[in-house]
């Protein structure tokens, strides 16, 4: 059972801007309303300025959490756009692995460089909410989906299995406060959709938001991003994605087909997909892009392995949580995911 909770800003520091204010005291209630004692790092309310100039506080508050034992989880602010500067002050000296656990670290969107800074020194993390987006959402509760997920998380500190929502909502256009207690415009959900391949298979799940993952190897939004994570070697090597499943899913900047495309090809060219055993695909934000991502997945991969489509991960709501590392069974047929432990 989670009792603690260290909340961290690994990349965006709006946590501590003032019009996100109300939020956050949305989620502070709820979560000790449940009993846990939430604590924020030292710098994770500093702001987006101070943050965006120091990384190495950011990477200070990330060593703190792991290396205080009271904490249970470590929990992500929110994503943003530049976690991967925290590569020299968490790897140059062993200073991740020096203090890193099998604690729960919880996040999503940007926090894609973080798991797989732990896949690195071999820490097992979950992927699929966060603080902010998730914990102080501004309707009336936490989405049903979402808190379901979380409440195990908390209760059991693992995932057993997955099953695809009943719904899916629009993206929220207006936090403000004189829209706290609004709910968000939901659908009808579809469930796993199997594109191509085996509807069962089997393998440890790794990866995160694609919008992400193409950042490691390219210069469009920082230029020093593929040369840093080269020199940690952050993306892993070939034979080290053999038999596993990629989870792949977009960010609420709604990649176009073009830059999808592109993604994927990048992913192709480093021939993860003639070893993996499987793709798991998250559902687009607003379904953007729905049917074209499903037409690139199928051209771009071209190799018959299985692809699953529409899984409620990632920027989309509601949002289940996938844990990274452990064994985990897909199988489409019956419509879940489970993981052992």
């Amino acid at each position: 059972m989670v009792k603690n909770i260290a909340v961290v800003s690994l990349s965006s520091g709006v946590l501590g801007e003032d019009f996100v204010e109300h939020e956050v005291k949305i989620g502070l209630r709820r979560l000790r309303g449940a009993g846990i004692n939430v604590e924020f790092m030292p710098n994770a309310l500093k702001g987006i300025k101070y943050l965006r100039e120091h990384p190495g506080k950011r990477a200070e508050d990330l060593l703190y959490a792991f290396k205080e034992p009271k904490y249970d989880m470590v929990l992500c602010a929110i994503g943003g756009d530049d976690t991967y500067r925290l590569l020299p002050f968490l790897f140059d000296n062993h200073e991740l692995e020096r203090v890193a656990s099998n604690k729960i670290f919880l996040g999503f969107s940007d926090t894609t460089f973080n798991h797989f800074m732990f896949h690195k020194i071999g820490i097992n993390t979950f992927y699929g909410q966060s603080f902010l987006a998730d914990i102080c959402e501004i309707g009336p509760d936490i989405l049903d989906y979402t808190k379901r997920y979380f409440n195990e998380l908390i209760e059991t500190e693992t995932i057993r299995e997955v099953r695809p929502s009943h719904i899916w909502y629009e993206e929220r256009t207006d936090y403000s406060i004189d829209k706290v207690g609004t709910s968000l415009k939901s659908h009808t959900n579809n469930g796993y959709e199997l594109l191509c391949g085996n509807p069962i298979f089997s393998g440890k799940i790794l990866g995160g938001c694609i919008d992400s993952i193409y950042d490691f190897f390219c210069t469009d939004r920082y230029e020093d991003i593929p040369e840093l994570c080269e020199k940690y070697q952050l993306f892993p090597k070939k034979e080290e994605w053999r038999g596993k499943i990629l989870l792949i899913e977009t960010c609420e900047e709604k990649m176009s087909s073009v830059k999808y495309r592109k993604a994927l090809e990048l992913l192709k060219e480093k021939g993860i997909f003639d070893v993996i055993s499987g793709v798991l695909v998250g559902k687009p934000v607003d379904e953007q892009y729905y049917d074209e991502y499903k037409q690139i997945l199928l051209e771009t991969i071209n190799n018959n392995i299985s692809i699953v489509y529409n899984v409620n991960i990632g920027h989309a709501q509601p949002r289940c949580i996938i844990p990274f590392g452990v064994n985990a069974t897909v199988n489409v047929n019956e419509q879940i995911i489970r993981f052992e432990h």
